[in-house]
């Protein structure tokens, strides 16, 4: 049996080969395995400049001088880190939090966590087409607000929300903005000074890199203040201990120099095949585009088909590899809580897939999901 086309790059990508390679010379004894924090020999050096020298391609990808990156296991623990590490360390400046009720688990989840400490959330409802406004966040904001976190590009609809100009509100009533970007590196440009962001959570495995890693940028002020989550040792600056997984940084320093150097590239590639996939759609009754495509990446695009049931499709398309929502919740037969968040009703969100388009989709690949939401659609509704 062949394998399925994959279109669910928004759970996770393959590693690039060429990323592959570089990690396989930072693992075995005839490459650069050492502890990187072992500064008593040769082999140890080498290891830490690999390290360094990855820091600062994940600097460059978003503006951000190598001092501010931090590395994590991943954007999750970056955005516990930041979430409960900031609002730990700034209990004497207050202790709201403003967030919303779209944001990954990772956010909502560590929110709920702080409420359970004593923090207060305001949770923002978004428009329909899946953003936050500026004028919505100045309306929740209050004297004691400490931090606001909202992503930058949404797992499940690929909607963009305005960071630069949330960022003037934010820093307008003298608090810190943090900001979930797992999705964006490669998808859009990020410039962390220009947006006005302080903090920035980052993940290797949605651009190509590997799983099991990835950073929390800290802006370089003395007023911004983190408290650690994992001790043992006070690595990286005390904000994160732990013996630094030289194979996986570097390569995520590789995944984030390429979405650099390709990441126009990338960008072209899938929205020409996303507008491909919506063509070849055309004249399928019933489809509807959760995902408002004007203001979202093209890598993502979540749709629904009414009269039908996501998961009974999802089965019926046995040659596409698919979700019906984010893969933190694809356990679940709810509908999808993006999708109930930006008011789609529950048989729409219950008929709804999201399609993810990568580097190694391919046009071929788009034409089978034509071919099989063509022939899958009518007969289920048949």
């Amino acid at each position: 049996m062949s394998a399925p086309v994959y279109l669910d790059y928004a759970a996770t990508t393959p590693v690039d080969p060429r990323i592959a390679e570089v990690m396989a010379r930072h693992l075995t004894m005839d490459g650069t395995y050492a502890n990187p924090a072992s500064r008593s020999h040769i082999a140890g050096w080498l290891a830490e400049q690999a390290v360094e020298g990855a820091r600062r391609q994940v600097a460059d990808l978003i503006g951000a001088d190598p001092r501010e990156i931090v590395w994590t296991s991943g954007a999750t623990e970056a955005d516990n880190l930041a979430l409960i590490g900031f609002m730990r360390a700034n209990r004497a400046r207050g202790r709201h939090l403003v967030t919303s009720i779209i944001e990954h688990k990772a956010i909502i989840d560590t929110a709920m966590a702080l409420e359970a400490e004593g923090c207060e959330v305001t949770w923002l409802t978004p428009g329909a087409d899946g953003r936050i406004t500026p004028d919505q966040l100045a309306d929740a904001m209050r004297d004691d607000t400490a931090l606001v976190s909202l992503m930058a590009v949404n797992n499940e609809l690929g909607t963009i929300n305005d960071l630069s100009a949330l960022s003037e509100v934010v820093h307008a009533r003298g608090a810190t903005f943090h900001v979930d970007a797992a999705q964006a590196p490669g998808k859009l440009p990020l410039d962390v000074a220009a947006m006005g962001i302080d903090l920035l959570s980052l993940s290797a495995h949605k651009a190509y890199g590997p799983k099991g890693i990835g950073a929390l940028y800290v802006k370089r002020d003395p007023d911004l203040r983190i408290e650690a989550l994992i001790h043992g040792g006070g690595h990286e600056r005390g904000m994160r201990s732990g013996t630094l997984p030289t194979h996986q940084i570097v390569g995520m320093g590789e995944a984030f120099a390429q979405a650099a150097s390709e990441g126009e590239a990338d960008r072209a590639h899938a929205a020409a095949l996303q507008q491909r996939f919506l063509d070849g759609l055309e004249g399928l009754e019933g489809v509807h585009r959760n995902t408002d495509t004007r203001v979202s990446v093209p890598h993502i695009i979540n749709l629904a088909f009414s009269g039908l049931d996501g998961e009974s499709l999802l089965m019926a398309l046995r040659g596409l590899a698919i979700s019906t929502g984010s893969a933190c919740n694809s356990a679940s037969v709810e509908p999808s809580y993006v999708l109930k968040g930006i008011g789609v009703p529950r048989a729409q969100a219950l008929a709804s897939l999201r399609f993810s388009i990568g580097r190694f989709t391919t046009e071929a690949d788009i034409d089978t999901a034509i071919a099989e939401l063509r022939h899958a659609v009518p007969a289920l509704r048949r």
